[in-house]
């Protein structure tokens, strides 16, 4: 790998980890720079605008989200094991802080001041994993693995937002162990 690779990879990581920490406007180049250990001038040759940096930064989080959705199914074939595999590794992430949030649900609270470009890549994360939700439900239903109180895409509209309700609350609370609470009742519920 080339040192300009690695070097936005640096940069996309510390935008990552900063939008977590303080949400899109919580950040600027300078931090990057101080964090990265480069110059501003560095960062603008990567990504001309703060714009282009987190355009890029969200395709990236939902490739890997798509990659991690198809090792999951390759992996794991029954559907109500795929829900709780899926919220597992949310509880594993935001009890071990490595990933404490969905970088797509923080940003998709601050679309009215987001770039349109930005809006465009946070609402396509959000429309594959409704896909995929309801890929998953309406295969368990079939299969009377999985009990839906309504339709498979409702219910999976309604998973996502409890799954990143549940991301919220144990960030308010300041407990990771909130999570498995709101989310525990909703796998009992759709697989009993």
């Amino acid at each position: 790998m080339s040192r300009s690779a690695t070097t936005a990879d640096d940069i996309l990581t510390c935008a990552r980890t900063l939008i977590l920490a303080g949400g899109y406007n919580g950040f600027s180049y300078a931090d990057i720079a101080k964090v990265v250990g480069i110059r501003n001038a560095s960062i603008h040759h990567h990504f001309p605008t703060k714009p282009d940096l987190v355009r890029t930064l969200v395709s990236r989080y939902r490739a890997e989200a798509a990659a991690a959705i198809a090792a999951l199914e390759r992996n794991v074939p029954e559907p109500a094991a795929q829900l709780r595999a899926y919220t597992g590794y949310w509880e594993a992430c935001i009890t071990d802080a490595t990933a404490p949030f969905c970088v797509c649900a923080l940003l998709a609270g601050q679309i009215p001041v987001l770039p349109d470009d930005v809006v465009v890549e946070v609402r396509a994360h959000f429309r594959a994993l409704s896909a995929w939700l309801t890929s998953v439900l309406g295969r368990g239903a079939r299969a009377g693995t999985l009990r839906l109180a309504g339709t498979p895409d409702a219910e999976a509209e309604a998973f996502m937002a409890t799954v990143h309700g549940a991301m919220l609350s144990a960030r308010a609370y300041g407990d990771p162990a909130m999570f498995g609470l709101i989310t525990r009742p909703l796998l009992e519920r759709l697989a009993p």
